[in-house]
């Protein structure tokens, strides 16, 4: 029997719009799965369920109101915990700012509510964010629904647990080195970092290193596209912006059109230098290869040798950068966990010189792998390098911490470094029957050929029937 969360995000505006289900009704299933379920998932760090149902009652007062409807009425969402909200504590996933209450919402927030999304709460994230996984003092690890006994990978960890799980049909996301890409192969699901500067930072992010940005979490292409629909677009202030799709045009009717004959660049090269990947990963990269040539594509192996030894020192580096500002008193430091301690010695052990360098070692970087890569319409590299891991994986020691992050992501943050847009899809799965991700990098500022490519493959392997055990479990 079709239970509400079966329903697409797309297929649940629809049925608001139609009549034919409330968005309280929606609101209260989200609740009411995650009062059930999430104890023994970590999905969310705070759940919101009175602003949550206040806003499902606004917006059934704007349908008998009549007048023009925003796309995703009534569609329950969830928002990432490094993302600020207005009213509702935006913890970082550190107990040292677990009390922080912003009195201002993200750019991105006030877009995804003005487009008729309702929040439910605020998703697990590590601690600021930093490494591939999603574990804190707060609540503890985010878990793969698949298998409980796994991590959900990070750093949107949370958020793709939500959505897997059947508590939200899509949900917001940020990446910095993968952070969208790599729990949404763990969990099966559409993951998208848009190209930089898509989706606006503002009014406070970080625009320092320009390896961040916002994204959607969903089960569908189409959901994503839908998603990321109303998350684009600048703001005033910002210092990079990506140019506006043509008028009329939206990332959603892109997922409706054919993408053509692409020629695809296959990448097996990643910063950290021969980092192998495990058996299965390998077998989907092909898998994805192969499919992608019986679908018309000229597939080939793309060049190695143009990522040079300075990039990992100079991404390092970069990353490090971003813990030297975070809003933690001297008092305190201590009470940080032992990557994020790490990180930010590290960072303010480096020079302004050294700082300066690694930044224009990057961007110097970005500009010949764009160059070499320009030839392809799309790269295709695996995501992760080695199965979900297990939770206590990740160690203590933070230097070791994160070696282990760069061995097991050693792949998504070339496209944060380069700016790319890129997409993870669920397409395969080992023989435990976990999902395995296949990313696809697209030229930049061209989110439309990756989204009509991946809306290809979807309709050529479909994935959306599939679903964890939880999946089908009823909430009391």
């Amino acid at each position: 029997m079709t239970q509400l969360h079966d329903l697409t995000a797309l297929e649940q505006a629809a049925a608001v719009r139609s009549g034919e289900v409330s968005p309280t009704e929606l609101v209260r299933h989200a609740l009411d799965r995650i009062a059930a379920f999430d104890a023994g998932l970590g999905a969310f760090v705070t759940v919101t369920p009175e602003r949550a149902l206040s806003a499902a009652a606004a917006d059934e007062q704007r349908l008998r109101d009549g007048g023009p409807l925003p796309p995703l009425l009534g569609v329950p969402t969830a928002i990432k915990d490094l993302t600020r909200t207005a009213g509702v504590r935006t913890t970082s996933g550190s107990r040292v700012t677990a009390g922080t209450v912003p009195d201002a919402d993200d750019a991105v927030v006030t877009r995804l509510a003005a487009a008729g999304t309702i929040s439910v709460g605020k998703t697990n994230t590590p601690e600021f964010g930093f490494p591939a996984y999603t574990d804190n003092d707060l609540v503890g690890p985010a878990r793969c629904p698949w298998d409980p006994a796994l991590l959900a990978g990070g750093s949107s960890g949370g958020a793709a647990v939500a959505v897997a799980a059947g508590f939200v049909p899509v949900a917001h996301g940020s990446d910095g080195g993968g952070s969208i890409r790599i729990p949404a192969a763990v969990n099966g699901l559409v993951g998208m970092k848009p190209t930089r500067g898509r989706v606006s930072n503002a009014p406070l992010g970080s625009e320092i290193t320009g390896l961040a940005t916002h994204g959607p979490l969903a089960r569908t292409v189409h959901d994503a596209a839908a998603l990321l629909d109303a998350m684009a677009g600048p703001e005033l202030g910002d210092p990079a912006w990506a140019p506006p799709l043509p008028p009329g045009e939206t990332f959603l009717a892109a997922a409706g059109r054919g993408p053509g004959r692409l020629r695809i660049g296959v990448v097996t090269e990643s910063p950290p230098p021969g980092v192998p990947l495990e058996p299965a990963i390998a077998a989907a990269l092909g898998g994805t290869a192969r499919l992608l040539a019986d679908l018309g594509h000229d597939v080939e192996e793309a060049p190695a040798g143009l990522i040079g030894p300075e990039v990992l020192p100079a991404f390092e580096r970069v990353w490090a950068l971003s813990a030297t500002t975070l809003p933690v008193p001297p008092e305190r430091i201590g009470e940080l966990r032992p990557l994020t301690r790490e990180l930010r010695a590290r960072g303010l052990a480096l020079s302004a010189r050294d700082a300066m360098l690694a930044l224009g070692t990057l961007r110097s970087f970005a500009r010949g792998y764009l160059r070499a890569t320009a030839g392809y319409d799309v790269l295709l590299a695996p995501v992760v390098t080695m199965a979900p891991r297990p939770v206590g994986w990740f160690t203590d020691d933070g230097a070791e911490d994160f070696a282990r992050n760069e061995r097991y992501a050693a792949f998504p943050a070339l496209a944060n470094i380069t700016g790319q847009p890129a997409v993870s899809l669920p397409l395969h799965s080992d023989a435990r029957g976990l999902p395995i991700g296949s990313m696809l990098v697209g030229r930049p500022a061209d989110e439309v050929t990756l989204l009509a490519l991946s809306a290809q493959l979807e309709a050529a392997r479909p994935w959306a029937s599939r679903h964890p055990p939880v999946w089908g479990e009823r909430a009391a």
